[in-house]
C-alpha cells in the first residue's frame, strides 16, 4: 500500500480490525519512510451496479456519493459518522440484495428517504428538499406537514401502547374481582 502523505511503497499494518455490520476490514498503517500513520478500508468487490437516471441515462453506482449525499442533509445536526455509514451500507445491501444489476435513482432517493426520516428529522427535510425539486415554499411546507402529521401518528400509537400494555398501566395494578 502506497503511503498518502510521501508516497513510498513501503508501509506496514499495525492494526486490523473488522467492521462485520459493514463487511468492510480497517487497518492502520504506518509508512516506513516518513513514520505517519493512516488508515484504510478493504471491502469485498461487488458486482457493478448501474444506476438509471431521470433522464435515462446510466451511471455506476457510487457509494461515496450517496454517503455525500447523505452527510450533507446531516450537516451541523447531531448525526454521527457511524449512524450514516451504517445508512449507507443498509441501503447499498438492500439494492445489491436485490440481484439486479440496474436500479432506477428514484428507488435510491426513496429508500434514502425512509432510513433518513428515522434517522434525523431536518436532515429528512434537507434532503427531500433536494431530491423532490421543490419549486416553491407551499411544496415544501406540504412536506414538513406530513412529517408532522407522521410524527402526530406516531406518538399517538405510543400513547396508546402504553394504555393496552399491562407493564405500564395504573389499571394493570388494580385487582379484578
Amino acid at each position: 500500500m502506497r503511503c498518502p502523505l510521501c508516497h513510498a511503497d513501503d508501509t506496514r499494518v499495525i492494526e486490523t480490525r473488522t467492521n462485520d455490520d459493514q463487511g468492510t476490514i480497517r487497518r492502520r498503517r504506518e509508512c516506513q519512510e516518513c513514520r505517519r500513520r493512516f488508515t484504510t478500508y478493504e471491502r469485498c468487490e461487488e458486482p457493478q451496479l448501474f444506476v438509471i437516471k431521470k433522464d435515462g441515462r446510466r451511471e455506476l453506482f457510487d457509494r461515496e456519493k450517496l454517503l455525500l449525499g447523505i452527510t450533507r442533509a446531516c450537516e451541523k445536526r447531531p448525526v454521527s459518522r457511524d449512524a450514516i455509514e451504517g445508512v449507507v451500507y443498509d441501503i447499498e445491501r438492500a439494492l445489491r440484495d436485490s440481484l439486479r444489476d440496474e436500479v432506477p435513482s428514484t428507488q435510491i432517493g426513496d429508500l434514502v428517504m425512509r432510513r433518513i426520516r428515522d434517522l434525523d428529522e431536518v436532515a429528512y427535510v434537507r434532503f427531500a428538499s433536494v431530491y423532490k425539486e421543490f419549486q416553491d415554499l407551499i411544496s415544501f411546507l406540504h412536506e414538513i406537514e406530513r412529517l408532522l402529521e407522521r410524527a402526530r401518528r406516531e406518538r399517538l400509537a405510543e400513547e396508546q401502547q402504553t394504555l393496552f400494555d399491562p407493564q405500564e398501566s395504573d389499571t394493570a395494578k388494580i385487582p379484578i374481582r
